[in-house]
């Protein structure tokens, strides 16, 4: 097996994690204690906003009616496909019960979380999709409560095209504040919100951090980190049409990084030449964020066989896997580690971005060798029950006892014993009688 890495990534200077960490804490430990008041005074503080933290229904049909009716019809086409895709994974997860011996029933339920808070972030983009893909799937996962919150753009608050779409994927409320304060506002229950039993959604390393902390007594969907996407193309790939996708995913950020593996040289050496080329032709901060994504951690690897590649893959275990190759039905097979699959050439990851259907939320940073992306399951809990007649008490109590005895927990015995005498009982008493 040989790689050869026509571009290597030289990567970043170490993140200050522990600084983060830290200001997080305290954050957290002052929003816990002060509660709306100090999330205000926070909002007033990083955001620089005075208004109204609940955005009234009066503001959301307003914004709603500035919305072009052409951006509203797209919004609206992807929403469906979004709620669909996760309509039938829902459908998938199936109440059941099995008779495993006769008369021990066991069962599952799924059951709904009843409170989720859904993050969606702002700032230097309107991540309008990613108000779909978190509220639209806890909705159709059947959550009964989604509060919604993203930071505000200035003094004009949430972006009118943002509200339309949470308001469209189903929010019952929606919170006009971002970052640690907005995710404690709705870890915490404020602003008329009740304490979320699972926050989902993308944001900064703060709101990353701010979860990880509050992981426990609250679920998340993951612990995401910067988005990274890997290409894996052959001969039959076109350089131009790889070169764009990996520019359209490095524009996400200075720390997200793009990788590409493929077979052939000519491919590889057209695609270094035309992406900084193609970069330059973005708009000034996306630029700026897509020439350091790509300078300081973008690789290509040259590879022997298809065989590499898909090794090459499944180690990086990549948020984001795009395939333009031949053979689509065999990489679709053979391909074990990554967030979401794109197979083909038509089969972009800004599609998945935006409007496709299955969620954009996924696992980051290599994660993806354990779990997969945001869906209806991570609103479920898939929770068991059991009950035992008469029939089933004693094989039953008698394995559980002398199990229980080896293990030396003797309690565990005498609560098997119990009912193995109970069941005799009367059985002894229709003995006596006849005597």
């Amino acid at each position: 097996m040989t790689f050869t890495h026509l571009k290597t990534a030289p990567g970043q200077p170490p993140q200050t994690a522990a600084d983060i960490a830290d200001t997080v804490q305290v954050m957290l430990g002052r929003l816990r204690t002060g509660g709306a008041q100090t999330a205000l005074e926070y909002a007033r503080q990083l955001d620089g906003w005075t208004g109204e933290i609940a955005v009234p229904g009066a503001t959301i049909e307003a914004a709603i009616a500035r919305v072009p009716q052409d951006l509203r019809d797209h919004i609206r086409w992807a929403h469906d496909n979004i709620s669909r895709f996760a309509a039938a994974q829902r459908a998938t997860a199936q109440d059941m019960q099995i008779e495993l011996r006769p008369g021990l029933i066991a069962g599952q339920r799924q059951i709904p979380v009843q409170a989720a808070g859904c993050y969606v972030p702002g700032g230097r983009y309107t991540h309008i999709a990613s108000a779909l893909m978190s509220i639209s799937t806890a909705r159709e996962a059947g959550v009964p409560d989604i509060t919604a919150c993203s930071p505000p753009n200035g003094a004009a608050g949430i972006p009118d095209a943002m509200l339309y779409a949470m308001h469209l994927a189903g929010a019952t409320r929606i919170l006009c504040i971002g970052g640690v304060q907005g995710i404690a506002a709705m870890a915490f229950g404020m602003f008329g919100a009740p304490a979320a039993d699972i926050l989902v959604g993308p944001g900064n390393a703060y709101v990353a951090e701010a979860k990880r902390q509050l992981f426990g007594p609250i679920g998340i969907d993951m612990f995401a980190g910067p988005t990274d996407s890997l290409i894996l193309a052959d001969h039959t790939a076109d350089a131009e049409v790889v070169a764009v996708d990996l520019v359209s995913q490095a524009e996400h950020g200075a720390n997200s990084p793009v990788w590409l593996a493929t077979t052939d040289r000519t491919l590889a050496d057209t695609v270094m030449s035309r992406v900084p080329e193609l970069i330059e032709t973005l708009p000034g901060p996306n630029r700026a964020a897509a020439t350091r994504a790509w300078a300081d951690l973008a690789e290509i690897v040259l590879c022997d066989t298809p065989e590499d590649m898909a090794h090459y893959a499944d180690a990086k275990a990549p948020e984001h896997l795009q395939v333009m190759a031949q053979n689509l039905d065999w990489w679709r097979e053979r391909l074990t580690a990554y967030g979401s699959l794109f197979l083909g050439e038509n089969t972009t990851v800004s599609f998945g971005d935006k409007a496709s259907g299955p969620n954009h939320v996924l696992p980051t940073s290599g994660a993806a060798r354990y779990t997969g992306g945001l869906s209806v399951h991570k609103f479920l809990k898939t929770v068991t029950w059991q009950t035992v007649s008469d029939d089933a008490v004693a094989d039953l109590a008698r394995a559980t006892a002398a199990i229980s005895r080896a293990e030396r927990m003797e309690g565990h015995a005498l609560a098997a014993d119990i009912r193995l005498d109970k069941l005799a009982r009367p059985a002894k008493l229709t003995a006596n009688s006849k005597g």
